[in-house]
């Protein structure tokens, strides 16, 4: 870990504690810890062997339970997809493997990220912090599903070889001619109701005839319910995450009316960059990607190039194979929302998925647009065909939030374009090529 990544865990130390007075109400006491934080540069952690604390980002920090760490207590409804996976123990901590050994949230500040909520809005603005740039800084309201007409969502489990997983799948109560799949990746400390709510997608799917998929990420798999973006193990063709969700789609396809031409996906920051990851592994099986907030396929490896990808974008020692440019046949049409104000995913990140797409060699046409809510910037980038492959929204003064989405769910902007509305009509322009219905 580099000098300045154990400067910010410190820093991030101090704020959470912070948090944690404010939530108290020991308003001097937070203040005064925060103005001494901003005086000070603190030391980076010492002693390896003492727990640290990791940045409290909506995207990273794995933590899979094994032999030498205390069991999560069982749930009523309890799934296949709640236990420890197969692939055996994690020894000491080690959770990424290569030597690196980053740290496990103790549960206190744990309890506090999910918690707190809106009460220390005042404090972290002080931090040039947006609300939703943590864990339980969303709306501070429930998130019920949202309601879909006469639809059905209904909660399924998937197991297979690579693990297993539960999700929810809408159902529209008249499925459309030809039916396509959507396949939604939440974000950090989400789940499918709460992601279903916040993006609208299920109401638009009852209106339009098309089915939606929710995997869940288990709290086995990443204790603040990440998808395991940076894990290398997670990131390939028929192994960990990508598998299982590449299964769990095949398997919805098998049982309902959706036409295998038309199966996408789509994610919010960690749940965006595992998009990427997936698409990318199976371009023979998702029509095309919707990456929100998130990052490159392949861009990190590991925890340290995780958080320096998120900051600035990826180096390019940590760039994936192709990085820049796509493999010859492998182009994957694809869709990209990045807030220009995200404070949590550094924007050049969303650059760096444009140029994964191949649009450096596209022709690109941009229009700004200026409304009452937030003002963006739409580039379509076409083939030698004048077939748009690629797009790109950059909305102004959006943070680390699903645009257009509803407040109903967490990490969400209502003020900002439909991102849903926008990611489908992308995908009903983009069939897969090369399979037979």
């Amino acid at each position: 870990m580099t000098e300045h990544a154990a400067r910010m865990q410190v820093r991030l130390a101090d704020m959470l504690e912070a948090t944690r007075l404010t939530g108290a109400g020991r308003l001097d006491e937070a203040t005064a810890l925060i103005q001494r934080n901003l005086r000070e540069r603190p030391a980076p952690a010492p002693a390896p062997e003492m727990k640290r604390i990791e940045p409290p980002t909506i995207d990273l920090v794995a933590e899979r339970v094994g032999e030498g760490t205390r069991p999560e207590a069982p749930r009523a409804g309890t799934t296949a997809a709640d236990e420890p996976a197969a692939a055996g123990p994690w020894v000491d901590g080690d959770l990424l493997g290569d030597g690196a050994h980053p740290a496990i949230i103790p549960e206190r500040l744990r309890e506090v990220l999910r918690g707190l909520g809106r009460g220390v809005a005042p404090v972290l603005n002080g931090l040039n912090l947006a609300p939703g740039s943590l864990p339980g800084m969303g709306t501070g309201r429930p998130t019920p599903p949202p309601a879909a007409g006469d639809g059905q969502f209904v909660a399924r489990s998937f197991s297979s070889p690579a693990g297993a997983r539960d999700y929810k799948l809408f159902i529209p109560s008249r499925p459309a001619a030809g039916a396509c799949l959507v396949v939604m990746l939440h974000g950090c400390t989400q789940s499918p109701d709460d992601f279903a709510a916040g993006t609208n997608m299920n109401v638009l799917a009852e209106t339009e005839g098309f089915y939606v998929a929710y995997p869940a990420q288990s709290a086995r798999a990443n204790g603040q319910r990440c998808w395991n973006w940076f894990q290398p193990g997670d990131q390939g063709r028929e192994a960990g995450e990508a598998a299982i969700i590449a299964g769990l789609t095949r398997a919805i396809l098998d049982e309902c009316p959706i036409d295998p031409k038309r199966v996408y996906i789509a994610g919010l920051s960690a749940g965006g960059a595992a998009a990427a990851n997936i698409a990318q592994a199976y371009p023979d099986l998702y029509a095309a990607v919707g990456v929100h907030s998130g990052l490159a396929a392949g861009c990190a490896r590991d925890l340290s190039s995780a958080l320096m990808a998120m900051q600035v974008g990826a180096p390019g020692q940590n760039a994936p194979t192709g990085f820049g440019a796509p493999a010859e046949g492998l182009r994957v049409p694809t869709i990209v929302f990045h807030g220009d104000e995200d404070g949590t995913v550094s924007p050049r990140n969303a650059d760096q998925v444009l140029a994964q797409a191949g649009a450096g060699s596209l022709h690109a046409e941009s229009r700004s647009v200026h409304s009452d809510g937030r003002s963006y910037t739409r580039t379509r980038y076409a083939d030698a065909a004048g077939r748009v492959v690629v797009e790109d929204w950059r909305v102004r003064g959006l943070g680390h939030a699903w645009s257009g989405g509803s407040a109903a769910g967490s990490y969400t902007d209502p003020q900002g374009p439909d991102a849903s509305r926008a990611m489908l009509d992308f995908f009903a322009a983009h069939p897969l090529r090369g399979v037979d219905a």
